[in-house]
């Protein structure tokens, strides 16, 4: 008997037999996972395979989790006495060993080992860059099947494990990350395997929020804050929903978590429509050009999971959060204002959530004895690169208007050599 069941947020009705990725109960809401067990324990294996919070049973593959440290350089920097930093990455020195250095192989493995328990043959997943570094390392690791699709907009700053270059890998050469989700719906429909469903999935927005569940097991509470930049939103919605499970639990905290948001500018779609209390988003703030101006491609789809049931304006609203605007010269700034702080170099997307934490210190919005935790998504690539060879990702370049003819003689090639 399963430790979980799925209930639909907008209705409530409990769904026990379906793969969570793909049920279209409740069209305009989230589904989440509902645990049996109220309590939360950590004794049931290794790395983030301890927590009972995660809609798995009998891992097939190692999976280690995010290191939560108390920080002593950006916390004088910035004036706090309790800054909490959740390092996502290759850190060997604090025992941090993602070798994608990106959270999102937790939402990987959780999202492949689920599927695995599933009986599904294999999926297709979307990315802007991280996901896809991360689903091709955990393919190879777990020998789970997964066809890839990208755009080309995003190759610049996308690199591969030498063992995950045998991953089946496309590219959207005229379109971008949303233009990447289109096709890769197409192509799961021509192959055969389901599409990994984005925020969709319970089993992404559960093993994102791993990184609480970590952050709970070191300070033994629930932050009083939390910090993340967020292209489509789905980490920030994984963190908001294990922070309900924590009050229901009662043991850690009365009070939800205020999530402070962030986005790059000029391409900040929920940032703008949030700034007016408007749950729809608006058009004028998801046109394409604007995603060529921003340093963060990886935060740049069009279809954030925002408006729906359960999103991230729901979130904010639960949590009484803000999101913040981000200039490129801000994100840069901030990289820099981190690494000389505590050491390690990190990614861009983690540079704006810096720079969101010191905006709010600014803004007087957090007291200097808060409990605040930093998700710091990606770090440590360019260390990375001193011990393993980084790969440029060379993909079959495709169009967004691929034909359907034009898909199945793709894919009967790529099935062919894998």
């Amino acid at each position: 008997m399963s430790h979980f069941s799925i209930r639909c947020r907008n209705c409530g009705k409990e769904l026990t037999e379906v793969y969570c990725a793909f049920c279209e109960h409740c069209k305009n809401a989230l589904l989440v996972t509902e645990y049996n067990e109220k309590n939360f324990r950590e004794d049931h294996g290794k790395g983030i395979w301890r927590f009972n919070w995660l809609p798995v049973h009998t891992p097939a593959f190692d999976q280690t989790g995010t290191v939560v440290y108390k920080s002593k350089g950006l916390s004088g920097e910035f004036g706090l006495e309790n800054l909490y930093i959740a390092f996502n990455g290759f850190w060997p020195e604090i025992g941090a060993s993602l070798q994608t250095c990106t959270f999102k192989e937790f939402e990987a493995a959780v999202v492949l080992q689920n599927a695995i328990e599933n009986d599904v043959k294999g999926l297709v997943v979307a990315s802007a860059g991280n996901t896809a570094r991360a689903f091709a390392h955990l393919s190879d690791i777990s020998g789970f099947p997964v066809i890839i699709v990208v755009p080309t907009m995003c190759l610049m700053e996308m690199w591969y494990l030498e063992s995950s270059l045998k991953i089946p890998t496309l590219a959207v050469g005229d379109g971008d990350y949303s233009d990447s989700i289109d096709v890769a719906r197409r192509i799961a429909s021509a192959v055969g395997f389901p599409f990994e469903g984005g925020v969709k999935n319970i089993a992404k927005r559960d093993g994102l929020g791993s990184v609480l569940l970590e952050t709970v097991s070191k300070i033994g509470r629930l932050p009083d804050h939390y910090f993340q930049a967020i292209g489509s939103g789905t980490g920030a919605l994984g963190v908001w929903e294990m922070a309900e499970r924590f009050i229901r639990d009662g043991r850690f905290g009365s009070k939800l978590p205020v999530l402070h948001l962030a986005q790059n500018l000029p391409f900040a779609p929920m940032m703008k429509a949030w700034e007016k209390d408007s749950r729809e988003l608006f058009p004028e703030d998801l046109r394409p050009e604007l995603i060529g101006e921003i340093t963060t491609r990886v935060l740049s789809t069009r279809y954030p999971a925002y408006s729906i049931k359960g999103g991230v304006y729901d979130a904010l609203k639960a949590t009484d959060g803000k999101i913040y605007g981000i200039k490129n010269e801000e994100v840069y700034r901030a990289m820099e204002i981190f690494e000389k702080a505590e050491g390690p170099d990190i990614v861009p997307a983690s540079g704006v959530a810096v720079a969101a934490l010191e905006k709010a210190m600014n803004s007087g919005f957090i007291q200097d004895s808060d409990t605040v935790l930093l998700n710091i998504t990606g770090g440590g690539e360019r260390r990375l690169g001193k011990e393993k060879k980084k790969y440029d990702v060379r993909p079959c370049i495709i169009s967004k208007k691929i034909s359907e003819k034009e898909i199945e003689e793709l894919l009967c090639g790529i099935l062919k050599m894998n």
